[in-house]
């Protein structure tokens, strides 16, 4: 396999680890976090504490969604310089990029100043922060499964 064939594999590999643990972290890992009185024996955590654990793992994914913000960007220009791009990568692509870095960027530091600031600040601008949190998590997984699917495409029609 010659080292092009090399990069696109693990561009794809690292597009699909991310949609991967965006779904597992929003559908898996904050179901059971904020219902934890159904698997322990006694409810120990107020829907605060909850919050704060989630929190503590979304700060630390914001790691590898700089990094895949890095990875996205480097990846479709040098695609763009040798014009094996179309408008439906462009665009899932630039829909990944925005989304990880609103949540990244945005989201998440607001959220985890909310927490810092106390149990009385969570109020309905927090409940609305954190729905479009949601919902921008949501958008994303989507913008990776496109982005994830037409380069994979891409690659498979190429000359």
């Amino acid at each position: 396999m010659n080292k092009k064939a090399m990069v696109d594999v693990m561009y794809l590999l690292l597009i699909a680890m991310t949609a991967g643990a965006v779904l597992v972290l929003g559908a898996f890992v904050a179901a059971v976090v904020f219902h934890s009185e159904i698997y322990l024996t006694l409810p120990l955590l107020s829907r605060y504490e909850e919050g704060k654990i989630m929190g503590e793992i979304f700060r630390r994914f914001t790691y590898w969604a700089y990094f895949m913000s890095i990875v996205i960007t480097v990846y479709e220009v040098s695609r763009y310089k040798v014009m094996q791009i179309d408008k439906i990568a462009i665009l899932s692509a630039m829909g990944s990029l925005s989304t990880l870095l609103l949540f990244s960027a945005v989201y998440t530091p607001k959220i985890l100043e909310y927490q810092v600031r106390g149990e009385a600040a969570i109020d309905g601008s927090f409940e609305a922060l954190h729905k479009a949190s949601e919902i921008d998590f949501k958008i994303l997984l989507l913008m990776l499964v496109i982005l994830f699917g037409r380069r994979a495409y891409l690659m498979a029609v190429k000359k």
